[in-house]
């Protein structure tokens, strides 16, 4: 299996071109090439395939095998593959996703993409669209209870869906952020009937804020794309940094992304996107079973 190595924010995926054909069994080749230290290592792996509804599609695949539904810094990394190999020379381009048609813009530098900016489409708060258990119309900054060591823990967050669902919680200092623990035990709670990504964010000032995720499927990376966007939503609306129609600054630990909340509802997404490596790796029979 041929592959590129790529990362936006350290946010990485294997790529592969599958617009001839697509390669068998993907989640179970991506449980197989996840692993660090025991095989290439990555967050999981992205098939860029045709579509016929928009200039690309994209299937992403986390390091448990699961299919996600989108992939905010992959979606970058995506138009940096097909621009920088001659597949399009359209720009923007659209790419379909399980979430949606989704639209990149590419800033270009010596005929190769450096950064580019997802148009990552309207939050969605509707508790059941999440999809989440929660019996108000919305979670804003509400109290949840999970059990943590065989303690109860409440803790206050949002939920919103940017494609993947989130809860998003706030935290003095996301150093000590007990996101492994915490992250693990919300991820698989009761209230996300299809799982969740949690991030825990720190205020750094009105227009920069940090933040650590816990993905379902992954455990902690270095950067969520999706995350991002709902790290900018839940800051912009509870007051606590940027607002609408300017970009804030949103800092995973791989690197800052520039998120616009626009006052059309639209949420925007800036960031880099980098090829790591090329690559070629035997797949094992059994894999393909």
């Amino acid at each position: 299996m041929k592959f590129t190595k790529m990362q936006g924010c350290g946010n990485d995926y294997l790529y592969v071109n599958c617009m001839d054909r697509m390669i068998p069994e993907p989640g179970k080749i991506s449980a197989y090439v996840s692993p660090r230290h025991l095989s290439v290592g990555s967050d999981g792996l992205i098939c860029i395939c045709p579509s016929d509804k928009a200039d690309f599609r994209m299937r992403m695949f986390n390091a448990d095998a699961s299919e996600g539904m989108m992939c905010g810094n992959g979606s970058r990394c995506i138009a940096k593959y097909v621009y920088d190999k001659g597949l399009t020379r359209k720009n923007p381009i659209t790419l379909e996703t399980l979430s949606g048609i989704k639209t990149i813009a590419m800033d270009v530098a010596d005929g190769q993409v450096v950064s580019a900016t997802v148009d990552m489409g309207v939050p969605i708060t509707d508790p059941p669209s999440i999809p989440m258990k929660w019996e108000k119309s919305t979670c804003l900054d509400e109290a949840i209870t999970v059990t943590v060591d065989g303690e109860s823990l409440t803790l206050r967050g949002t939920g919103v869906s940017m494609g993947n669902p989130h809860f998003v919680t706030f935290v003095e200092a996301v150093a000590t952020a007990p996101v492994e623990k915490v992250g693990r035990v919300i991820e698989h709670s009761s209230y996300f009937p299809e799982r969740v990504n949690v991030e825990f964010v720190e205020i750094v000032d009105d227009n920069h804020v940090k933040f650590r995720v816990w993905e379902r499927g992954s455990g902690e990376t270095l950067a969520c794309g999706t995350g991002a966007c709902a790290v900018a939503y839940t800051a912009i609306t509870l007051g606590k940094a940027g607002r609408r129609d300017k970009f804030l600054t949103v800092e995973a630990v791989g690197g800052p992304l520039q998120l616009n909340y626009r006052s059309d509802g639209h949420m925007m997404m800036k960031g880099p996107a980098v090829t790591v490596y090329e690559g070629e790796m035997e797949i094992p029979d059994d894999i393909l079973e």
